[in-house]
């Protein structure tokens, strides 16, 4: 079996979609999994189209909370990425990501003053 690769991923009606390429045509379906807080997705289906690959899992709804909640498709036997999607929901949405910038970047500061600290009080 070749490399696989996500080449379309889209979400219609609560079902994720993915166009899967790089399997053997006629051989066995891809071994994947859609993986969501460390856990996969159940429901997921396979269906060879003309050489490549249809999956379709269904978004329970209990997984949709505001902010982004990120889905990663993998190779099953390898753990390997294949993709990712992502669902923003939430009218708090915004303000979350601007929050994480902005702790990230408080982080970064009190590192860059550690940091420095150390190199003057080592003479390094």
């Amino acid at each position: 079996m070749g490399t696989l690769t996500l080449s379309l991923s889209r979400i219609r009606s609560g079902i994720w979609e993915g166009l899967l390429e790089g399997a053997a045509a006629g051989g066995p379906p891809p071994a994947i999994e859609i993986v969501h807080d460390q856990r996969p997705l159940a429901g997921l289906s396979l269906t060879e189209q003309g050489g490549r690959w249809t999956a379709r899992a269904p978004i329970p709804a209990e997984l949709l909370n505001d902010g982004v909640q990120t889905f990663l498709v993998r190779d099953s036997r390898t753990g390997d990425e294949i993709g990712a999607f992502s669902i923003l929901t939430g009218a708090a949405a915004e303000a979350d990501l601007r929050a994480e910038v902005d702790l990230l970047r408080a982080e970064l500061d009190m590192l860059k003053a550690a940091f420095r600290r150390h190199c003057a009080e080592t003479g390094g």
